[in-house]
């Protein structure tokens, strides 16, 4: 038996095993990127079209082999198309490794816990009065494609402007405020919806925005519900809910604290859970 499989290994190289390695890596991420998203049934699709070319070269259906070889040809170009979100997200997903981190903020530990308490308190007080709102915190990925559609601000981060921004039938309440380092840089941003099949019905505009811009950027939302006054943050295209302010703040600390440690402020640390 040992014999057996020394026979079967003997051709393998060291490199080989490392080929097969970095192929897999690529596969399973590459399965995570596009997981949950309408990516999924396009590529089902695909199957079906490369089985069924398969099936009708087998049977001798040569007319419907022709075209089906045909459609695969032009498919090829229409891919990069229709997966061009997935791609371009990879493609920043790489941009955003380690080697290219850089330092966003040079504030201190006394002046980042001010700013936290700022958009925790400014979450806390929307959220008792059940007023919507839509906060994006700025990451490696600029947003400045979204910042355009919206109204200039350029002010400090406090609580009383966030609060009073998002004030019902004001004309940037329904907009998101995005903010850059510890200042706001516009409200009444609009921000790309997201095109997950599988999220719940019962989850609004803000939330679907609120997941889009962190499926195509790494940016975190935060959210409050202007039905329920639930406390919501979004990141990397997922969506934890039901916070209170202890734990929004605890959130955001992290995000802070483990950038200074990596020495590039907001590198985001990924649960094992």
């Amino acid at each position: 038996m040992s014999l057996q499989l020394f026979e079967l290994f003997k051709g393998f190289r060291l490199m080989d095993l490392l080929d097969i390695a970095i192929v897999a890596y690529v596969s399973f991420k590459a399965i995570q990127l596009i997981r949950g998203t309408r990516a999924v049934q396009l590529l089902k699709g695909l199957v079906v079209l490369v089985v069924s070319t398969k099936l009708s070269e087998w049977l001798g259906l040569y007319t419907i082999n022709w075209i089906l070889k045909n459609a695969m040809t032009v498919g090829a170009i229409a891919l990069l198309i229709v997966f061009q979100p997935e791609l371009r997200r990879a493609l920043e997903q790489m941009g955003r490794g380690r080697f290219f981190s850089t330092p966003l903020l040079g504030l201190g530990e006394e002046e980042l816990n001010r700013l936290i308490d700022h958009i925790a308190g400014a979450a806390e007080e929307l959220s008792k009065d059940k007023i919507g709102a839509l906060m994006v915190l700025e990451k490696q990925t600029g947003l400045n494609e979204y910042i355009e559609t919206g109204i200039k601000i350029g002010g400090n981060v406090t609580a009383e402007l966030l609060i009073n921004i998002f004030i019902p039938n004001t004309p940037l309440h329904d907009g998101a405020v995005i903010i850059r380092n510890d200042k706001i840089m516009a409200a009444g941003c609009y921000l790309p919806l997201t095109e997950n099949p599988n999220l719940s019905k019962e989850l609004g505009t803000r939330h679907r925005a609120a997941l889009g811009v962190t499926e195509q950027s790494d940016a975190v939302a935060i959210i409050v519900s202007e039905e329920t006054g639930v406390i919501s943050v979004a990141r990397e295209g997922k969506l934890s809910r039901y916070l209170d302010v202890k734990t929004l703040k605890n959130m955001l600390k992290d995000i802070y604290q483990i950038k200074e440690k990596k020495s590039s402020l907001w590198y985001w640390r990924r649960s094992n859970g």
